[in-house]
């Protein structure tokens, strides 16, 4: 074996180039993309043993608090900056278990956020976990790359297990239920309880108000004042009451918001499109576990500005 090549008897720099391809891409065009570059040619099945061998790396590396090839926002000990901490899961099709959540957490500061016009706001560099498995797996791993982050702001719907780790692990931080999956209760119980659009509209801005206004026990008194027309209303009511109760503590948005602070877990369902969705959603496609966490583990190196760290796995393991 010559100088720089590793166990696939390919030199480092294909195998950086095929791991780069292989995350981006199917892997059928991906060998046809390294033809064109380098005018090598191979086949799909290398290329996906290659990218499942160096993203598996990852995990392994991570879960030894490998500190070198965790990625990092840049100055988390200095900045005062909050740090948002944003996760939620979708859904992949997998040849073991069909479909499976992928869990997907997002990491940036507040300044990242930038303003692109008056509706519209982006965030210019995060940093990305994905597991496809358990909670238990996937919080210690999400926690390995949060060291430093003195200021958390944590963000997300309505999903138990969030908020669960949130309390028992972060304490101290502010928690904030995602403002539009708090509204989409009220958009449901008004869909089946008013017939006409102008008085739904009407009901709905009032109580839109009185969320944004820190007034939850006004939107709950408008709730129960409401005679449900049909089953479809009662069953809606309820729930939007019991989900209120619930995350009261995390609604106060107007105080949010006077803060600075996002009250949205948009960056999130974002990102699940562009660093999940967009390779590993595709029509037809099938993973199995290893093979969609691998390829998981490198497009989140890709995507959170990481990817020398990448460079450095296929370097050592030459």
């Amino acid at each position: 074996m010559s100088k720089g090549t590793s166990k696939f008897a390919i030199s480092q720099r294909l195998r950086t180039l095929m791991c780069l391809v292989g995350q981006a891409v199917v892997f059928e065009e991906g060998c046809e993309l390294i033809k064109e570059l380098m005018g090598v040619e191979i086949g799909s099945s290398q290329l996906q043993r290659v990218c499942t061998y160096y993203g598996k790396q990852v995990d392994a590396l991570i879960k030894a608090n490998c500190e070198s090839i965790i990625p990092r926002l840049e100055s988390a000990q200095h900045t005062p900056d909050s740090a948002y901490v944003m996760m939620d899961g979708s859904m992949i099709f997998t040849t073991e278990h069909e479909w499976r959540e992928l869990k997907l957490g997002r990491v940036f500061y507040d300044h990242q956020v930038v303003t692109i016009h008056p509706k519209r706001r982006e965030v210019i560099q995060s940093v990305y976990v994905g597991h496809l498995g358990s909670v238990a797996d996937f919080f210690p791993k999400l926690e390995r790359h949060l060291v430093g982050y003195r200021k958390k702001v944590i963000i997300g719907d309505g999903a138990k297990w969030i908020w669960n780790w949130a309390e028992d692990n972060y304490p101290g931080a502010v928690q904030i239920l995602d403002f539009f999956h708090a509204k989409e209760k009220l958009v449901i119980f008004a869909r089946h309880q008013f017939k006409q659009e102008q008085a739904r509209q009407d009901w709905l801005k009032d109580q839109t108000d009185s969320l944004l206004d820190n007034q939850l026990e006004q939107v709950l008194v408008s709730l129960r004042s409401c005679r449900a027309r049909n089953t479809e209303a009662k069953l809606a009511k309820q729930k939007a009451i019991d989900y209120y109760i619930e995350h009261e503590d995390r609604m106060q948005y107007r105080t949010y918001r006077e803060q600075g602070l996002m009250i949205g877990s948009g960056p999130i369902e974002a990102a699940h499109r562009s660093v999940i969705q967009q390779r590993m959603k595709l029509s037809g496609q099938k993973w199995s576990i290893t093979g969609a966490q691998a390829i998981t583990n490198l497009r989140c190196y890709k995507h959170s500005h990481a990817w020398d760290k990448i460079k450095k796995i296929i370097t050592a393991a030459a």
